[in-house]
């Protein structure tokens, strides 16, 4: 432990440009707008998900389709890693043309012990500027487990929420690979079904954390008419699936918004909140 730690602090600079074909690309995943955007026009919130993704060569792959251990994230021995949730503050819109720097640092790493075993939880900062300053402040909370042996367990029903806004969904195998591509995410629990059923035990491909949190901040800017969150945190419950509906919930709290997705059991796969 003692010598992942020596990883918090590490720093690392990215940069891309916002350009009409992405943004255009997510707009038509998320299918809110067909038209190809124009320059100048606002990009999708989280937009900066799909912006300079690490690019690595195909010798460099781990099994799992992520890159092999080391580099910027801290070389943690245990195989599976799966982004837990994250917190985003908005501070400005990016939009079509814009240039992007990313810069990120690990801010913590921690180990727990968990019923499947040992858990280590990385926490990533990231500063997301465009020429006019700084866009997104974010918080990135990635989790690494052990490998799965048996398949895994369906977890216990959770209680059904009482939900003032709703919007289904479908978890088409095509949309896992779309936002995939669009992310430059070769994870291949979202696109290899025969990998995902059967190296890591799953009943079908996993919907990916981030686009369920990117539908849902959307969501939460729809239902304000247009008016994009300041804050916006997410955390994942259990994961969803592809071949079924989903759903897209919220419900007015007193300072917030409380939003969440549900499976088309009613089990919540993710919860979020969304402030103003």
């Amino acid at each position: 432990m003692m010598a992942l730690q020596s990883s918090v602090g590490r720093t690392e600079i990215a940069r891309d440009i916002a350009t009409q074909r992405l943004i255009a690309g997510l707009l038509a995943t998320f299918e809110s707008q067909m038209n190809f955007p124009s320059s100048g026009a606002h990009a999708p919130l989280t937009l900066h998900w799909c912006l300079a993704p690490p690019i690595t060569a195909m010798s460099d792959l781990g099994p799992d389709g992520h890159p092999v251990r080391g580099g910027f994230l801290p070389p943690i021995p245990l195989p599976r890693r799966m982004w837990a949730g994250g917190e985003l503050e908005i501070l400005d819109r990016i939009v079509a043309g814009d240039a992007i720097e990313r810069s990120s640092r690990i801010a913590a790493i921690d180990l727990k012990q968990g019923r499947s075993g040992a858990l280590c939880f990385v926490g990533v900062d990231h500063l997301i500027a465009t020429p006019r300053g700084v866009a997104v402040r974010e918080r990135q909370n990635l989790v690494y487990r052990p490998a799965e042996t048996n398949p895994v367990a369906t977890p216990p029903r959770t209680p059904t929420r009482a939900a003032e806004h709703c919007l289904k969904l479908h978890a088409d195998p095509v949309l896992l690979f779309r936002y995939s591509a669009l992310t430059f995410n070769g994870h291949r629990i979202h696109y290899d079904r025969p990998y995902a059923m059967g190296e890591e035990r799953y009943p079908g491909l996993v919907v990916h954390g981030p686009l369920q949190a990117a539908l849902l901040v959307e969501f939460a800017a729809e239902l304000a008419k247009g008016r994009p969150p300041r804050r916006f945190s997410f955390r994942g419950i259990r994961p969803l699936f592809d071949g079924a509906d989903f759903f897209l919930k919220a419900r007015s709290g007193e300072e917030d918004l409380a939003l969440w997705v549900e499976n088309d059991r009613g089990d919540v796969t993710m919860e979020a909140k969304a402030s103003w």
